[in-house]
């Protein structure tokens, strides 16, 4: 008789991401999966290959859900320069957030396993891309609707807030200092002026 999940594996996945975005994935041992999943360990590698695996697919999961529904909902809700700050502002009041452990999941991972693990880093730096283009089709619609300058370059400005974006994000998880997260924004609000 062949071998059947007795679970819901998105419920199982949203606990296991929430179990590595906690403690990172060198923190998080098999044990605290277990726990955190609900779930043993037989069915941990049966139903996901593993530890690394599952870190994977949790980070997959966290991107879907935690970024691409969130940047759409923006995307959908705002216009141009007002969904890049939307974006911004979010991510500054991050550090009164319940929603899920201190910082995102993204960029902890980037920090802890790109420079040693090649899936994370091509995942990661996918992910990133996303968030650049994210920026580039709002500046090229604010240029559009004339809220910007037709002149500015799309591209380059992108990659500038992704920069501060990311830098945004370390900085509300290690120190929430609020004078140096609202020089951030002002220095995003900037290169959009």
């Amino acid at each position: 008789m062949p071998w059947e999940k007795s679970y819901d594996e998105t419920n199982v996945l949203e606990r296991a991401m929430r179990a590595f975005w906690a403690r990172g994935y060198e923190g998080t041992s098999m044990s605290d999966l277990v726990e955190a999943m609900g779930i043993n360990r037989g069915s941990i590698y049966s139903a996901f290959d593993g530890k690394h695996a599952l870190f994977m697919q949790a980070l997959r999961h966290y991107d879907d859900v935690h970024r691409r529904k969130y940047l759409d909902g923006i995307a959908q809700q705002y216009s141009g320069k007002s969904a890049i700050f939307a974006v911004f502002e979010s991510a500054a009041e991050c550090t009164d957030s319940s929603d899920g452990p201190d910082g995102c999941f993204l960029v902890n991972s980037a920090l802890e396993l790109s420079p040693h693990d090649p899936d994370v880093r091509t995942l990661v730096d996918a992910c990133f891309r996303e968030m650049e283009d994210f920026f580039v089709a709002r500046i090229e619609q604010a240029r559009t609707d004339g809220e910007i300058d037709p002149d500015l370059d799309a591209r380059e400005t992108a990659q500038g807030l992704l920069g501060l974006f990311l830098g945004l994000r370390v900085l509300t998880r290690s120190m929430p200092r609020h004078a140096t997260i609202d020089g951030v924004l002002n220095r995003a609000r900037a290169l959009l002026a």
